[in-house]
């Protein structure tokens, strides 16, 4: 019976589980915890911290399947999606792993077990190669496995030895192919880039480490890791030509066929099969938190997205549908990755908003790609220029790579030097826009680190909870003056930018009385002082003085940035995670996915959940030095992703079923000690992230301050008869405050609604003046209107007929430029069978309309647009427009007379 990719997924958990593996759940697609790769592209991303020495588990063999992608950075099969029936985007990564436990013999020995015995798949079809150095691993396929001798095949390094990096932990691999051949392959076949002779599984022995100088050292433990490509297993199982029409791709290809109207045959399946695996890596990118955009991973998102609706459009379908995709996606992943299930609208709204975007790009995009192929047309250069593309990136958001399709179906190669150049020019651009607040000099880090080493320096910015100070002094020592503007000390109480959270400032006291005010802290021991007298600090004893009000006012808004985050997730949705904060003494920041704007009821939700978990008075529990896998396990847990972790981590609790954080800042002690929380603003900042702005405490004071000024402000511009009819008196909203009134939430809560009621009111009696202004406004316009069109009549009425057709020509009196159009409208319509000329002067500048008759234009000829541009020219001005009706401008004043007296010979000369 053919097993379905369910079914093949279980068997070969269940299969390792027996072996004693723990199965492990996959990560995410975005390796938030690892900075140096764009995607997760590997089984064993998870587990490089095992692999390089810097990290543990509980468990020394496990298994799983991996969600991956590749498409992007050094592992990159985009290109090659759609050409083959075998490459993807994204795909899952089946694997087993040995951290210092088994090794070669068990993971050959069940390799072939779970192939042929489990799987039973025909062994004289399957093939094995080695490094051509591991004569190991070449016996142990003769002595464990009944395979052909003559399969068993030995390759160099670009073939069967694996390197994490270009130093670390490396080793030779064995891999495992399958003929899937009629005839049957040779020798000759394998690795052979053939799709019918495909390799299904790498095994990897890490037992080296390489150092800078390329050399090969053994491992103190040896590891086993293994990965097999489900997508290419299932088809092998299911005796298919191509992944694509295996159970995990047809169900999302006939529901794209079915949208678009088209079969799935011939010339349309490399596309049909290129956009049901991108819509496959799209959605489950999403689902992990990455959003598309102009950079980084968010850029191979939007290039992917933008890839697949450019080859709808080449099958004939130009509206947004990938969206539509997502329901299929779920229905066939949701069982196995629930994130799919719990985020799918989002998902699709994602989506869609990007296809609609590329939509209205696409148009404008296309016009500038076939201009410059109208250009070249012709010409025997067939370069597309770099300029051009690069313009098209830039303004139009057209990856380089699609453009670079589009020439070469056209016959054509983009300048990629010329592009690559455009580019670094932008880079340059935007570095030199880029203010740095601080310019500090680079610093040696491998020796710095061994100073502190050396100098056992400590760092401990927590302590410092003594209420009430506004300073907390603590003695301590330099330990070393690098420059004398930097140093180190023995005891580091100043909190160090990170996670965020601004640095701690204050200042040193020397032994001598002098003060060195502390400007900046970096990596926890690097104190950056103000020092204008240069003075040689050498390792004295110090008193380290830090500005603890300032402390204090960063601790409230970091513990209400915890808050609001749990609030978003409850107010908006499970998709919503931190991508950025800013936790300063003045106001929080916080960054987040999500593709719509924040309405005012939300966030009055939002509010009104982070006051009542601050008026609950929770006390503020941390768990310092906790091992990170066990910190991992804790329910309801939260990382701030892109952050690395090490060994230990510092959790933060606000309730165990609210707010539970990994945190190395610095918090209150009770969350009653924030005050009143209030969102100040919020914004789009990219393509689906919005950002918060909200104070805290005494920086809420400072709002409500904000606030009344800008009242004032309104409620100065309108007239008394307006402002005297607002209810509330400003002087009530206001009140002199002590330094721990921010504590007071009742009355701040009071008073920020009666300023909001107050604001209300305000804006409506504004609208309002607004409305009847302009309300008098049209008013006195049709009354000057009309005005103006009595003197029109009384123009035409003593029009000048010497040129066989009514011609009138005049000056007069208009207000304003909405008069002044309204003019050439009453000429048409009373000289359907002449011509009129109209002059009028506004802030020293001749203002002229022309109007020509259609039995004009038809039978003399005449054109609005020429005659008034010749007019224009002997004022000192210009202008045009339409055969039957322009507008221009003039300077010369003193000609107006003139000019208007030179009209009929102007127009004559037009008719000879």
């Amino acid at each position: 019976m053919k097993l379905t990719a369910n079914e093949i997924r279980k068997s070969f958990l269940d299969f390792f589980e027996g072996k004693k593996h723990k199965i492990v759940d996959s990560s995410p697609v975005v390796p938030y915890d690892d900075p140096t790769l764009l995607f997760t592209n590997a089984g064993m991303n998870q587990f490089k911290d095992v692999f390089l020495g810097t990290g543990t588990r509980d468990f020394t063999r496990c298994a799983n399947s991996q969600k991956c992608i590749r498409a992007g950075g050094k592992h990159n099969d985009l290109d090659e999606v759609g050409v083959d029936g075998y490459h993807h985007t994204f795909f899952e990564m089946l694997g087993n792993w040995s951290f210092g436990d088994y090794y070669k013999k068990e993971a050959i020995k069940w390799a072939w077990e779970l192939l042929t015995e489990v799987w039973k798949l025909p062994k004289e079809r399957l093939w094995a190669t080695v490094h051509h150095t591991d004569d190991e691993s070449f016996e142990l396929w003769k002595s464990e496995t009944d395979i052909k001798s003559n399969h068993i095949l030995k390759f160099g390094d670009k073939d069967n030895f694996w390197e994490m990096g270009e130093t670390g932990p490396c080793g030779p691999c064995s891999e495992i192919h399958i003929d899937l051949t009629e005839k049957r392959c040779s020798q000759k076949d394998i690795n052979a880039s053939k799709e019918d002779v495909i390799e299904i599984w790498n095994l990897v022995f890490i037992q080296y480490n390489r150092n800078e100088k390329g050399e090969l050292t053994p491992l103190p433990k040896k590891h086993v890791d293994t990965g097999m490509g489900f997508e290419r297993t299932v088809r092998v199982l299911q005796n298919k030509k191509s992944n694509y029409e295996t159970d995990i791709f047809l169900p999302v290809i006939k529901n794209i066929t079915k949208i678009i109207g088209i079969e799935y045959s011939g010339e349309n399946i490399p596309s049909l099969n290129a956009i049901a695996d991108h819509i496959r890596c799209l959605t489950f990118a999403i689902a992990d938190g990455a959003i598309p955009s102009n950079e980084g991973r968010g850029y191979v998102l939007r290039r992917i997205l933008r890839r697949a609706a450019r080859l709808a459009g080449k099958l004939g379908y130009d509206e947004p549908f990938l969206y539509k995709i997502v329901d299929t996606i779920e229905k066939l992943f949701a069982n196995i990755y629930p994130e799919i299930a719990e985020k799918k609208d989002f998902i699709k709204e994602i989506i869609k908003n990007e296809e609609i975007s590329f939509g209205h790009t696409l148009g404008r995009g296309l016009q500038l790609f076939n201009e410059v192929l109208h250009r070249l047309s012709g010409k025997t250069n067939k370069v597309f220029p770099g300029e051009d593309a690069f313009k098209l990136y830039d303004t139009y958001g057209f990856p380089i790579d699609l453009t670079q399709v589009m020439a070469r179906e056209n016959g054509l190669e983009v300048d990629m030097i010329k592009f690559d150049e455009e580019m670094a020019k932008q880079k340059e651009r935007a570095r030199n826009a880029r203010k740095e607040d601080n310019v500090q000099t680079e610093l040696a880090n491998e020796n710095l680190e061994k100073e502190i080493k050396s100098k056992e320096a400590k760092y401990n910015p927590y302590d410092l909870k003594k209420n009430g100070l506004k300073t907390i002094t603590v003695k301590s020592k330099i330990s070393h003056d690098f420059q004398t503007d930097l140093l180190i000390l023995k005891e580091n109480p100043f909190y160090s930018e990170a996670g965020g959270q601004i640095s701690d400032t204050g200042k040193i006291i020397l032994q001598n009385g002098t003060e060195l005010p502390v400007v900046d802290v970096k990596n926890q021991y690097y104190i950056y002082v103000k020092n204008p007298g240069k003075i040689n600090l050498n390792e004295q004893e110090i008193t380290a003085v830090v500005d603890y009000e300032k402390r204090r006012a960063v601790q409230r808004n970091h513990s209400a940035t915890h808050l609001v985050h749990e609030a978003l997730r409850q107010v908006l949705g499970g998709h919503v995670k931190q991508m950025g904060s800013l936790v300063a003494d003045e106001y929080l920041r916080f960054d987040f996915p999500h593709f719509k704007k924040v309405s005012q009821d939300e966030i009055s939700e939002i509010e009104n959940i982070v006051n009542a978990k601050i008026i609950e008075a929770i006390p503020v529990k941390t768990l310092p030095d906790l091992p990170t896998e066990k910190a991992d396990k804790i329910p309801n847990v939260k990382k701030f992703f892109g952050d690395k972790y090490g060994d230990t981590v510092r959790i933060v609790i606000m309730d165990d079923n609210f707010s539970v954080e990994f945190c190395g800042g610095t918090h209150v002690t009770n969350t009653n000690d924030i005050g009143l929380f209030k969102i100040v603003k919020e914004e789009s900042i990219s393509s689906g992230v919005r950002r918060i702005f909200a104070k805290t405490g005494s920086g809420i004071i400072e709002h409500m301050n904000d606030r009344v000024t800008n009242l004032n402000n309104i409620i100065n511009s309108l007239p008394p008869d307006y402002s005297g009819k607002i209810q509330y008196k400003i002087d009530e909203l206001t009140k002199s405050f002590s330094s721990t009134d921010y504590l007071n939430t009742k009355l701040l809560k009071e008073l920020i609604e009666n300023q909001d009621n107050l604001l209300l009111q305000v804006k409506e009696l504004k609208s309002q003046y607004e409305e009847e202004k302009k309300s008098l406004e049209k008013q006195l316009l049709k009354q000057n209107l009309q005005k103006i069109f009595n003197n029109i009549d009384k123009l035409i009425s003593s029009a000048n007929t010497d040129l066989g057709f009514r011609l009138v020509m005049g000056r007069l009196n208009v207000n304003n430029n909405s008069e002044f159009k309204e003019i050439g409208d009453r000429l048409k319509q009373k000289l359907s069978d002449g011509a009129g000329i109209i002059f009028s002067v506004t802030n020293d500048k001749i203002n002229i309309v022309c109007a020509v008759g259609n039995k004009l234009i038809k039978e003399k000829g005449l054109n609005a647009g020429k005659i008034i541009s010749v007019i224009a020219k002997e004022l000192g001005g210009g202008g045009g427009g339409r055969p039957d009706i322009a507008t221009a401008g003039g300077k010369n004043i003193e000609k107006l007379d003139e000019v208007i007296n030179k009209i009929p010979s102007i127009i004559k000369n037009f008719l000879s």
